[in-house]
């Protein structure tokens, strides 16, 4: 069966110009205009993936609100926000609540299409593995990474990581004992707009994940104006 898009933008052409995008790749899309009416149209046909916008109408923050909503009944739901917002707050914001990605607007609609395929592949890679044709973990210490799936696990507990903060760490532990500059992690977010404080942010709320697991961990070092650093565990 083709996957579900529900698209969540309230520019009348902006939303038909990307239900046209994902139509033509195959996806059914339901379209909402604004936050009622999304949040009652996915509570009786959840999609598979959302691609939303913050501003709907005049609440400013409908789309974090309505994130929320559906990450808490649905947790592993991959959510796309797609907005002119793209102030750091902003995309910090975003990305605490759940988000799988973060994509400024104007963009351009192959490349959105490309981006929801690729979604919907890590999906299906990451919670139905059985069905995917998955590499082995690669192991760290105690680190254990998949790559195909995006799924990183610590003491042989698996991390809750976002999209972006496994980017940012798979980066990292590819050269353990060497100091990353703070460019090379941008790059490894592949968003745009990615300030030193997006990515003190993100290492923060890892570092955070790493110590509900293990309170003593402390592999992640901070290269004060540099970057960041992975010290073996077993080192």
């Amino acid at each position: 069966m083709p996957y579900t898009i529900a698209i969540v933008e309230d520019d009348a052409d902006q939303r038909h110009n990307y239900c046209t995008a994902m139509e033509n790749k195959g996806f059914v899309v339901n379209a909402y205009a604004d936050r009622l009416s999304a949040q009652q149209g996915m509570a009786a046909h959840t999609p598979d993936l959302v691609i939303l916008d913050i501003m709907l109408g005049h609440e400013v923050d409908a789309g974090f609100q309505l994130c929320r909503d559906l990450l808490a009944s649905h947790p592993h739901l991959p959510v796309l926000f797609l907005t002119e917002r793209i102030d750091e707050i902003d995309q910090i914001s975003g990305l605490r609540l759940g988000a799988w990605d973060y994509q400024p607007k104007p963009i351009s609609l192959a490349y959105l299409a490309e981006r929801v395929a690729s979604l919907l592949r890590l999906k299906e890679v990451r919670f139905n593995p059985g069905q995917s044709d998955t590499k082995p973990s690669k192991q760290l210490g105690d680190l254990s990474i998949q790559e195909d799936a995006m799924l990183i696990s610590w003491q042989e507990q698996a991390l809750e990581l976002t999209v972006t903060e496994f980017r940012l760490l798979a980066r990292l532990v590819r050269t353990p004992g060497h100091a990353l500059a703070y460019e090379a992690l941008m790059q490894a977010t592949i968003q745009q707009y990615v300030t030193n404080n997006t990515i003190n942010t993100h290492m923060r709320n890892i570092r955070r994940k790493f110590t509900i697991i293990d309170q003593g961990f402390d592999c992640i070092r901070n290269e004060y104006g540099f970057g960041y650093r992975w010290v073996d565990s077993n080192k």
